[in-house]
This record gives C-alpha cells, sequence and structure tokens, in this order.
C-alpha cells in the first residue's frame, strides 16, 4: 500500500470515528438556557437587531484587501532569481501602487475614521 493511499484511508477512518463519537457522546437534549438567547445570564436591555455601521465593513474588507496584498507579495524573494526580475518587480511596484492609492483615496475620504 503506497503511502499516498495510506493517509487518506487513515484521515476517512479518523474522521469517521470522530464523527460517530460526536453523534454517540453529543447531548441531545439542550436545557432552557441553552434555549435562551442570551447564554450569559443577563436579560437584553435593548434589541438584539440592532444595524451594523457601514465603517465596519469597510474597515474589515480593507483588512482582507491588505491581507491578499501580503499573500500576492509572499513569492517575490523566489520570482526575482527568474530569468527576467525586472517584469516581477514592474508588477510588484504595480500592486503596491494600487494598493497605495486606494489607502491614499480611502484616508481622504474618511473611511478610516472610526468615530464621527
Amino acid at each position: 500500500m503506497n503511502t499516498l493511499t495510506f493517509t487518506l484511508s487513515l484521515s476517512f477512518a479518523l474522521s469517521s470515528v470522530l464523527t460517530i463519537a460526536n453523534f454517540w457522546l453529543a447531548q441531545t437534549t439542550p436545557d432552557t438556557e441553552k434555549l435562551s438567547p442570551y447564554e450569559c445570564g443577563f436579560d437584553p436591555l435593548g434589541s438584539a437587531r440592532l444595524p451594523f455601521s457601514i465603517r465596519f465593513f469597510l474597515v474589515a474588507i480593507l483588512f482582507l484587501l491588505f491581507d491578499l496584498e501580503i499573500a500576492l507579495l509572499l513569492p517575490l524573494p523566489w520570482a526575482i532569481q527568474l530569468q527576467s526580475p525586472l517584469t516581477t518587480l514592474t508588477w510588484t511596484t504595480i500592486i503596491l501602487a494600487l494598493l497605495t492609492l486606494g489607502l491614499i483615496y480611502e484616508w481622504t475620504q474618511g473611511g478610516l475614521e472610526w468615530a464621527e
């Protein structure tokens, strides 16, 4: 039996055993505290349906964008060793310039200021 088949069968067997153990050991009759919307023990003071500020989503999207920047620039040290490092550096500069321009635009529009 080769290594790939062994690894796949072992992971399938382990996943199956853990799933069956979860169904067998899980509590299937929750009590009233678990069924209540607030498990912390406090009664709700206001509505739970308050809308989020759009700034929260904007900051989250900006975080994801700059996290993607890191993922795009991570292979840069290896890419410089290719036949044409000038092309790699050009694309890297273009990516960084676009992200910098986007950050400057958001900053000037006031999208990064949390308090109004």
